[in-house]
């Protein structure tokens, strides 16, 4: 099962991601242990979201900004199964 961390505001991603066979944990929850997580998901809102000015993060990360939950999948089935 693919393990994604998404933002707390973003309860339709979650939902569907869940129903769609996701393990989905709220990334406020486990901002410093992104490395257990698959991919993160993250508003759009905050380009800042993990509090620096840089940050690095080998997994993908996809910004839920103006897009459907389907969408958001559909871009995560894509960078996961790649």
């Amino acid at each position: 099962m693919k393990k994604v961390a998404v933002e707390r505001s973003l309860q339709n991603v979650k939902d569907y991601l869940t129903q769609s066979g996701y393990q989905v944990e709220a990334l406020e929850d486990k901002r410093y242990q992104l490395d257990s997580f698959d991919a993160v998901v993250v508003s759009g809102q905050d380009t800042n979201f993990l509090g620096m000015q840089e940050t690095w993060v080998k997994k993908s990360v996809i910004s839920a900004h103006g897009r459907t939950a389907e969408e958001v999948k559909k871009e995560l089935d894509q960078r996961i199964m790649s």
